[in-house]
């Protein structure tokens, strides 16, 4: 659907990055259809899905028809070939209908084609891109372990070459969307005494023997998409199963890392920007000391902070996006866009409950399920404490 939405990859190239400020006329068109699609099949039916942990098949299922779930692919292996600004768009409008189909986009796009794209083989891309679209398959990314989450070049799972065969043995934890999956990438140690440049990644279908599953975690929030852990007992898959290099794991994982923390600033986002307006719809019809509790000053610095908190990481994703597109480092705006919307999320949807007051606290009204799902948005692909540090280090390299 979005494959000639732009007539030109990289539309702000040769801009300044004030151009951020206005989209072109095709991502604003493109940020039209997916806030209508998210209006009329995600929005309505997102409160179902969290209360009964109900993946959203048929919603997942029309956003591959919509190209939302290739958006970044290329159009040569059936993908839309859209840039990232318009990934992050996307991504920001699907999560201000339902968070957790924002995040099955994301990681179907950055980490799982994005791993693929940046270090597989044409054989890899042909057996494990092009179907994925055409078939609407999902993937997964398998990188947390249970004691080093945090830690990613401390993987204790275990790759050992058998002949022809990788031998892995192992557990990955807080994996997603691995139940609804057909394959995915997972980074195990292959040679310990390198550490973290010991660390290779591989193409691992879901249905292999020796691969088991966790049970579901039940969560706080993000409820329609499934995390757990794969157990890895004597599971053997082919050499050429081996993405990219021997030891490239670290490398694929961080790169990938960077363009996936432009998915969830994204998805942050959208669920802060779903939270603000709960807040500015019911401040204009709840009445209080004869008005609208819109007029009460109080209520008015609310939602100032809450949009200026928006814009702001709006900018910064945006932003981040822009570098990526137009081939610049991008690292330290990735880590500053995710932190900032992350926090920004959790901080929204805090105001838009208080503004709510008790009726914020029940679920009769979707600002406890935004709180909900905000929170995760500081932790995974990578914790707000991890942010300050990626970006620390890029400032004092940068100033050194």
């Amino acid at each position: 659907m979005f494959k000639n939405i732009l007539k030109t990859p990289g539309v702000f190239r040769g801009r300044g990055i004030a151009s951020l400020s206005a989209l072109s006329e095709s991502h604003q068109m493109l940020q039209k259809t997916c806030r209508d699609f998210a209006d009329n099949e995600l929005k309505p039916n997102a409160a179902k899905f969290d209360k009964e942990h109900l993946f959203p098949a048929k919603q997942i299922s029309q956003m591959g028809q919509m190209g939302l779930m290739s958006i970044v692919v290329p159009e040569k292996y059936g993908g839309a070939g859209l840039d990232y600004l318009a990934y992050a768009i996307a991504v920001e409008e699907i999560s201000r209908g339902c968070a957790s189909a924002g995040l099955v986009m994301s990681i179907q796009n950055s980490l799982y084609f994005g791993s693929l794209l940046m270090s597989g083989s044409e054989e890899q891309i042909e057996k494990f891109v092009r179907p994925y679209i055409l078939e609407k398959k999902i993937g997964f990314f398998a990188l947390s372990e249970p004691g080093n989450g945090s830690d990613a070049g401390a993987a204790s799972t275990l790759a050992i070459a058998k002949g022809d065969r990788w031998v892995l043995n192992g557990t990955k934890a807080w994996t997603t969307n691995v139940y609804e999956s057909s394959a995915g990438i997972v980074f195990a140690t292959t040679d310990k005494g390198l550490k973290h440049k010991g660390i290779s990644a591989f193409i691992v279908p879901r249905d292999i023997p020796g691969l088991s599953l966790g049970k579901k975690e039940d969560k706080l929030g993000i409820r329609a998409s499934s995390s757990c852990s794969l157990i890895f007992e004597d599971c053997e898959i082919p050499k050429e199963n081996l993405l990219g290099q021997l030891g490239d794991g670290f490398k694929i994982a961080m790169k990938n890392l960077d363009a996936g923390r432009i998915g969830i600033a994204s998805q942050a986002l959208g669920i802060a920007q779903a939270a603000l307006e709960i807040a500015v719809d019911y401040s204009n019809k709840r009445t209080s000391f004869g008005k609208p509790i819109s007029k009460i000053q109080m209520i008015q610095q609310k939602i100032a902070d809450m949009s200026l908190r928006v814009e702001s990481a709006r900018l910064l994703t945006w932003r981040a996006a822009w570098l990526k597109d137009n081939g610049m480092s991008y690292t330290k705006q990735a880590a500053m866009a995710k932190l900032a919307a992350s926090e920004t999320a959790t901080f929204v949807a805090h105001q838009c409950i208080q503004v709510l007051g008790g009726m914020g606290y029940v679920t009769e009204m979707p600002a406890e399920r935004h709180y909900r799902d905000a929170r995760i948005t500081e932790i995974y692909e990578g914790t707000s404490e991890i942010q300050r540090l990626v970006i620390a280090g890029c400032v004092l390299k940068e100033m050194s």
